[in-house]
């Protein structure tokens, strides 16, 4: 049977409980543990696909067309797998499954409460994942100790204790440790309150994770002193863990702190000691002395550090396999409106547009990818800034005046982009959008083709609107090829500018399959070329 890592949060949030969660689960891994990870949102969102990115940060898309959170994209990246759905669990899910249940009388006429039957919905939510392809499931439980909403799931970790036993469960609390300058102090209240809390469900931890500046240190004492008032066994129990330069070396932070032993002394797995050393030789290179090349992202979300998570960490990943240092700046197209592009583009040696909805900022955007393709500055347009790039060419180059996506003008003469007819009777009866993984034919003669170096390519979508297929010979005409194709579908998934040395647009979410240790190859392509441009 699977064994359970439960990663809980202290008194405030944004502490990083997921990039913990996610280097835990590669050090396991590397440890020779079979392992999966799931994540528990307290928000009553059936998941974070119609949240603004202001409230919560990107969506990331899974494989099976599943929307979630952010940390699901940390979990692939450091396990280097694909999670599916049932990796990513909100409020919402769990009454939307209580309540069918009930209308379908699966309950045989009992009074529907929080306990047990929501509170049993999480166990089985977490039970779901345990089975004989995985040793330990790593389970992040959303919030803090504070949330009223976080009870439910410390309420459905108690249950799943008392099932599986606690033997079979390892509880992992990750805390901050205020460190006061004038004093020189590191004050530990905080956790002291938070492991209380903790207890009062009845769950008594097995390790706290101590998050801290880089200055402040835990000595032996310290550490003696926070297990004494934390009830823990031992102070080896105390894993402190550092502001990082960057986050792939929170692996080899928890290795040194002997997390991974404490866990598998617990779980009675002999396994011998990680082999980091593949990781450690990536680290040095993320953390190497290399020229600096300039990186601009121009979105509509940019006052969010999280909104674009996936494609700055895409970038870092690229720009570290092509040794060099990535500095990534987030431009508001609505600055660059009002203010200008030059303003903001300047110097720079790529330029990024990404996914995004509505009219906002359109026009800073198609002036940034104007600017892109007049000044033969490389260019990767996602989703949005692949529909925008055709709206910009139909418009400047094939003199389709007023060109546009159906998204902001349905009655434009010059439909470039909009929901195909063969869509159009699903979106009707209520779908969406293209979400998840579908194939991609590359021709032969792009430059797609040659930075993955094969023709078949499965990539994920988000998006609802298509580049108009009725438009594809004019565009041609003009320079542009229809790089990639869906094979069934016959939807334009990549369009590429020949005369450019590197303008991509591609309809899908590129980059999020991008591992620290094997980049995504349109992101690699990027970076290889803003190292040529002068």
């Amino acid at each position: 049977m699977s064994k359970f890592v439960i990663v809980t949060g202290g008194v405030i949030s944004n502490l990083g409980k997921g990039i913990t969660a996610a280097g835990l689960g590669r050090l396991l891994k590397n440890r020779g543990v079979r392992v999966t990870m799931q994540k528990f949102n307290p928000y009553l969102n059936v998941d974070p696909g119609t949240m603004s990115p202001y409230q919560h940060g990107e969506v990331f898309v899974t494989d099976d067309g599943a929307e979630t959170d952010l940390d699901i994209g940390h979990y692939e990246r450091f396990l280097d797998m694909n999670l599916t759905r049932v990796s990513d669990i909100s409020g919402g899910k769990l009454f939307s499954s209580v309540i069918n249940k009930e209308r379908l009388g699966k309950y045989v006429g009992s009074t529907v409460g929080i306990v047990p039957h929501v509170t049993t919905e999480v166990k089985e939510s977490m039970m779901a994942l345990a089975s004989a392809d995985f040793d330990v499931v790593i389970v992040e439980i959303g919030g803090t100790m504070n949330d009223m909403e976080t009870n439910i799931y410390l309420q459905g970790v108690r249950q799943l204790i008392s099932e599986v036993g606690n033997e079979n469960v390892f509880i992992l609390h990750v805390d901050y440790l205020p460190h006061l300058e004038v004093t020189g102090e590191t004050k530990i209240e905080t956790v002291q309150n938070s492991i209380q809390k903790l207890n009062s469900y009845g769950i008594n931890a097995d390790a706290i994770v101590c998050r801290t500046t880089k200055d402040a240190e835990l000595n032996g004492d310290t550490k003696k002193r926070i297990a004494r008032r934390c009830f823990m066994n031992s102070e080896k129990s105390i894993i402190q863990v550092p502001d990082l330069d960057t986050v792939y070396e929170i692996p080899v932070v928890l290795q040194k702190e002997g997390l991974d032993d404490l866990i598998l002394q617990k779980f009675r797995l002999n396994l011998p000691k990680a082999d980091l050393k593949s990781w450690e030789f990536m680290l040095t290179n993320f953390k190497g002395d290399y020229p600096e090349i300039r990186f601009c992202i121009v979105g509509k979300y940019t006052k969010v550090s999280d909104a674009y998570i996936t494609i700055e960490e895409a970038i870092k990943h690229a720009c570290t396999y092509n040794q060099v240092k990535a500095k990534i700046e987030l431009i508001d197209a609505e600055d660059v409106e009002e203010v200008g592009v030059e303003r903001f583009l300047k110097g720079a040696k790529a330029i990024i547009v990404p996914s995004g909805w509505g009219s906002r900022g359109l026009n800073g955007m198609l002036m940034a990818i104007n600017y892109a393709r007049i000044n033969k500055i490389p260019y990767l347009g996602i989703g949005l800034g692949m529909q925008l790039a055709a709206v910009e060419v139909a418009r400047n180059e094939l003199g389709m005046i007023g060109a546009n996506t159906t998204e902001i003008d349905p009655n434009t003469d010059f439909p470039v982009v909009d929901v195909m007819a063969e869509q159009k009777a699903v979106v009707m009866k209520g779908g969406t959008m293209r979400l998840g993984s579908y194939k991609c034919v590359l021709d032969p003669s792009s430059q797609v083709s040659k930075l993955y170096g094969k023709e078949l390519i499965e990539e994920r979508h988000r998006h609802r609107y298509e580049f108009n297929g009725k438009f594809s010979e004019k565009f041609e005409k003009a320079g542009i090829l229809m790089a990639g194709m869906n094979p069934e579908s016959k939807l334009v998934e990549i369009i590429e500018f020949k005369n450019h040395p590197f303008f991509i647009g591609t309809i899908f979410e590129v980059g999020n399959k991008s591992r620290p240790n094997r980049p995504h190859p349109l992101f690699l392509g990027l970076a290889n070329t803003a190292k040529s441009v002068r």
